[in-house]
């Protein structure tokens, strides 16, 4: 079964304050060589059948109105993955 995968990151301007968290911590845990992170969201849409190119379409336009806030968050990725 197919799936779409979509990836989601907070626009450049925009604080991440969990990316900062996570950055602060990583050296505690002794992972010295990452200076910044940022974190974003996954979402894997199941496909029964084959992905058309109008069933990618509709992923593309569910990332940009439902699955991202488009004022704070960017669509960075909408791939397909096949299983």
């Amino acid at each position: 079964m197919p799936r779409i995968v979509v990836d989601v990151m907070p626009k450049p301007e925009i604080l991440d304050p969990q990316g900062k968290a996570i950055v602060g911590a990583l050296p505690r845990l002794g992972f010295t060589s990452f200076s910044s992170v940022r974190q974003g969201k996954r979402f894997e849409l199941m496909v029964d059948g084959e992905v058309t190119e109008d069933i990618l379409a509709q992923a593309r336009d569910a990332a940009e109105t439902l699955l991202s806030n488009p004022v704070i968050e960017d669509v960075v990725n909408v791939e397909v993955i096949e299983a």
